[in-house]
């Protein structure tokens, strides 16, 4: 069934993918980019105020007061050897295996950019390695996220340029498409707008959607001041525990141990 004359305007073009290798993909006459390939403008970034006022700040203690609804996931981990991030995202969505997309947005990263990648999860391919990190570090990128696999873990864990990733395998990359940059993103099931904030220390990656970055910011500082006197309360022996047993009264459990 032909919709508007569209079977009549495809035509095959030929995508160059690497040197020495071709792949056809069928596209409309005269169009540049579609739902799942396409390359966006971001229209907007957390200032540096807050990314500098975020930064070094515990990611447990920003999370505690997003309510704890939401998360990267357990198996997104640091692969570098030390170092917090912080910085605006730039999205990028790619089909699993394939980091074409990747490589384009390290050309559009701007100065302290996050480069953020919804690879599907999938870790049978490497998206990401030593040759694409001196890129990424020579360009001025605050850090990448990527919800796929990475290689070249030795040269990766060795330094200190922030880098998340779900996996490593040795196992290298395509570079055919389709995918797309600057489109909201989600990694297990954690929502990434271009432009929110990412943060991620050792116990994992966050964002900080752009609209809330200030209450969250003054949320946390009240959580880091309320922790400073609870071990400040340890310390001197005076924690209060009430809380403990009445919350096992709440819930029908008496406290009071049996003999």
């Amino acid at each position: 069934m032909a919709l508007d004359g569209d079977a009549a305007s495809m035509k095959v073009a030929t995508f160059q993918s690497h040197p020495g290798a071709s792949k056809t993909h069928p596209i409309q006459a005269g169009r540049h980019d579609m739902i799942g390939l396409q390359i966006l403008k971001r229209a907007r970034a957390v200032p540096e105020q807050y990314v500098q006022a975020f930064r070094g700040l515990p990611v447990a203690n920003i999370s505690d007061c997003m309510a704890r609804m939401s998360a990267a996931g357990p198996r997104l981990r640091p692969m570098h050897k030390a170092g917090c991030l912080c910085g605006p995202a730039l999205t990028v969505k790619c089909r699993p295996g394939d980091n074409l997309m990747i490589h384009k947005a390290l050309t559009l990263a701007q100065r302290g950019d996050v480069i953020a990648v919804d690879g599907g999860g999938d870790l049978t391919n490497a998206l990401f390695g030593e040759i694409m990190m001196a890129t990424a570090i020579a360009r001025g990128v605050a850090g990448i996220v990527i919800d796929g696999a990475v290689r070249d873990s030795d040269a990766i864990r060795a330094g200190e340029f922030p880098l998340y990733a779900a996996g490593v395998t040795h196992r290298g990359p395509y570079k055919d498409g389709p995918g797309e940059i600057n489109v909201p993103i989600a990694i297990d099931g954690m929502i990434i707008h271009p432009g929110d904030l990412i943060v991620g220390d050792a116990d994992g990656v966050l964002c900080v959607p752009y609209d809330v970055v200030e209450q969250v910011l003054a949320d946390t500082h009240r959580k880091i001041d309320a922790e400073k006197q609870t071990l400040a309360d340890i310390a001197a022996g005076k924690l209060d525990v009430s809380w403990i047993d009445a919350t096992l009264r709440r819930i029908g459990c008496n406290p009071d141990a049996k003999g």
